[in-house]
């Protein structure tokens, strides 16, 4: 699912920081966005030519930048933050400030957009875990 958003709107969201403070969190909640990178990483490697949490950009607790070869061979630099993933840069460790593309919920949705091969390789892994499923539910 493909998901518009302007990261400005969020902070004008208000009650985070009160809810967290009522709920006994006060803040414990927070991402590391590093650990989230290496996470989303893991989840789809098997899907692309490369794929790693940049050594060169800056990870904060509200950032991180992961760089992904598609098996077409495109290169993008992703940025991860509360708002989702998206495209920053066409290079590895690139940012262009300039670039204005859209957020997606899921490393799913954007390398759907981003590498037909990524789909191929997905529906392929999908169809080998349901029949392993299969053989093992008749045995």
């Amino acid at each position: 699912m493909e998901t518009d958003c302007n990261p400005m709107e969020l902070s004008g969201m208000s009650g985070f920081e009160e809810d967290a403070a009522l709920n006994g969190f006060e803040g414990t909640d927070m991402k590391d966005m590093r650990l989230e990178a290496e996470a989303v990483v893991n989840d789809v490697l098997f899907a692309v030519n490369n794929m790693y949490v940049s050594k060169t950009l800056r990870c904060a607790d509200d950032v991180a930048y992961i760089n992904v070869e598609t098996r077409e061979g495109n290169r993008y630099c992703l940025e991860l933050t509360e708002a989702g993933l998206r495209v920053v840069g066409y290079a590895f460790d690139q940012v262009d400030d300039h670039l204005q593309t859209p957020y997606h919920e899921t490393v799913y949705s954007l390398l759907d957009t981003l590498s037909p091969a990524y789909r191929e390789a997905f529906g392929n892994a999908l169809l080998q875990r349901l029949e392993a499923l299969n053989r093992g539910g008749q045995s």
